[in-house]
């Protein structure tokens, strides 16, 4: 089945992350056969500044077959650009899609993973980064029972059962990096219905809670749920696997991430169309070109690495290999 990849870029850091994407497509798929959106926030009252990409970048991801995509923010807006890919979907063309983070890399073929489009899930690469656990507050039981009762949602059935009562990993709890379905109006309508009724109604659980940044994977679960989605099966190992790599920033990548992905990005910083281009984003300098990315490599032992995320990041800060 055909369907399209949709990601976000907007000026700086991004814009360059949605070239890596749209080259690391081109080389690690060639035969996909769908449309690479790159979707763009328009200037308006939610943006303080101009959030709109360079004409340089423009001309490189058309150049790599993506489609700019300009979408209005009513919503959210740069208080919360997370919302960004919230908002996109009312943009896209109502047809099968594949929601990628901008900070990807397609390192394998995903146009042969056997998508289940009418069952919606995502990234189950994740941490227990919500709810916190309140000493005197609800547990979290409480606090995700009371979003899936406001929303008319079957809590039990959402539990995976092999965990414990109360452990992070019962509940049904994503990261955002990815998600798909085979309508981006009716996935991305129900969305944004959701987050901004939890922004802006929260059920009485969530008084002790942080929403920010954590927002769009609050709601995430609770639209895949009501779809009759859930947790990925095997057929989708490749995503967070041989077929996409979700990196986050490049001193992580070089850190964590398996050799294919080192070899894809180095093989797009290769290309004497790109490396100009890319050479005005500081941490690719750094990282690729300059090489500091092989002293990030160098600290870390792939099959033993730090169980937590932010163990990882505060080596490299120590070591002042961090940049964004």
């Amino acid at each position: 089945m055909s369907f399209n990849i949709l990601a976000i870029a907007q000026a700086g850091r991004l814009e360059h992350e949605a070239i890596l994407l749209a080259a690391s497509l081109r080389l690690s798929d060639p035969d996909f056969s769908g449309t690479l959106y790159i979707a763009e926030p328009q200037p308006g009252p939610k943006w303080a500044e101009d959030p709109r990409m360079s004409d340089r970048t423009r001309r490189v991801l058309t150049g790599l077959g993506a489609v700019i995509l300009p979408f209005e923010t009513r919503v959210f807006g740069s208080d919360y650009a997370h919302g960004n890919k919230i908002e996109a979907l009312a943009a896209l063309p109502d047809a099968p899609f594949l929601f990628l983070d901008t900070d990807t890399l397609v390192t394998g073929p995903v146009s042969a993973i056997p998508f289940d489009f009418a069952r919606p899930s995502a990234s189950m690469r994740r941490e227990n980064t919500w709810p916190k656990v309140e000493l005197y507050g609800p547990t979290p039981t409480r606090t995700w029972k009371s979003l899936y009762d406001r929303f008319g949602l079957e809590f039990e059935t959402s539990l995976d059962r092999s965990w414990p009562e109360d452990y992070w990993q019962r509940f049904l709890y994503f990261n955002a990096g990815w998600f798909f379905h085979e309508s981006p109006r009716a996935f991305g309508n129900r969305f944004l219905a959701w987050a901004r009724e939890i922004r802006d109604a929260p059920p009485e659980e969530l008084v002790c809670q942080e929403l920010y940044p954590w927002l769009d994977q609050i709601a995430l679960p609770l639209v895949i749920h009501s779809f009759g989605g859930g947790r990925p099966g095997p057929e989708l190992a490749a995503l967070d696997g041989t077929a996409t790599c979700h990196y986050r920033t490049l001193p992580l990548l070089y850190a964590r991430e398996a050799d294919r992905a080192v070899e894809v990005l180095e093989a797009i910083a290769a290309d004497s169309a790109l490396r100009p281009v890319l050479r005005h984003w500081g941490a690719f300098k750094r990282m690729v070109i300059q090489g500091e990315g092989a002293k990030a490599r160098a600290l870390f032992d792939r099959a033993d690495l730090p169980r937590r995320e932010q163990m990882i990041r505060n080596r490299l800060k120590r070591e002042g290999l961090w940049i964004r």
